[in-house]
């Protein structure tokens, strides 16, 4: 078992929402953390909101040269890196193509450009700050975890083609990472692991109509939305927990996708 006390995490997305969740639980149970995020008015809100040793970084993942430097400011400042939870992540909905209802001809659909900047942050970004992060880690033998996150939204949600694709990726690079890994005989010392949340009680999420609202949450049994405190959790005992690695484990209320079974 791992001990989070005095180990330094890496959090992308950290001024709010799952990342900033997950700094509080992180901080609360003794360990330190580096929260980055595009946005610096953001990041330091959070940080006067955070109790603990906390660092701030302003980096736009999908630049390789800012999740280099990410990851070497964790080193100089906290000396090491035992948790790397990549969060930072956007959503663009829109149905692929859209026909018009009185024409049967299509009207509008997803431009390259959402499905780009999509693909762009919530892979290729995620993809920079693990591969930077990783290196950092072995060049200075860190025991840890790279904790992805995926989503019931992998499992394919209309209107999302361009967010359940990235998702789904999320759901098999811990397979693909732990592979690698093993074969250089580091898979017991860095393990990589995905987290699937359903419907997190975020603020935007709460703030929704309350009709959608009502329809999403007729789908989980709990009868209520997950709260980000919830996966921050899961992701700690993660961490804790070295026999955990290479799966995607769902965290989602008994979440039922248009069937109550």
């Amino acid at each position: 078992m791992l001990d989070i006390k005095g180990a330094v995490a890496v959090i992308t997305g950290g001024s709010g929402g799952i990342g900033m969740a997950l700094a509080e639980k992180w901080l609360k149970m003794g360990g330190k953390a580096v929260i980055a995020d595009i946005d610096g008015k953001a990041l330091e809100n959070a940080r006067n909101q955070l109790k603990g040793e906390v660092e701030t970084f302003v980096c736009n993942v999908t630049k390789e040269e800012d999740c280099t430097a990410l990851a070497a400011f964790a080193i100089e400042k906290m000396g090491g890196i035992n948790l790397v939870a990549p969060f930072a992540g956007i959503i663009k909905d829109a149905m692929m193509v859209s026909p018009d209802r009185e024409t049967g001809k299509v009207s509008r659909k997803m431009s390259l450009a959402d499905f780009q900047q999509v693909v762009d942050i919530n892979l290729t970004g995620v993809f920079l700050t693990i591969r930077e992060c990783a290196e950092q880690m072995i060049n200075h033998s860190c025991r840890g975890l790279i904790c992805l996150v995926s989503s019931t939204g992998s499992l394919g949600t209309a209107g999302q083609i361009n967010y359940s694709s990235t998702k789904a990726a999320m759901s098999a690079m811990p397979k693909v990472i732990t592979a690698e890994f093993f074969r250089r005989g580091l898979a017991d010392k860095i393990r990589c692991v995905a987290i699937a949340p359903g419907y997190v009680g975020t603020a935007m999420v709460k703030n929704m109509n309350q009709k959608a609202l009502d329809k999403i949450l007729a789908d989980v049994p709990i009868g209520r939305l997950i709260e980000p405190e919830e996966v921050a959790t899961l992701a700690c005992d993660i961490y804790k927990n070295e026999a955990l690695a290479g799966e995607t484990f769902f965290i989602h209320g008994g979440l039922r996708l248009g069937s109550k079974g």
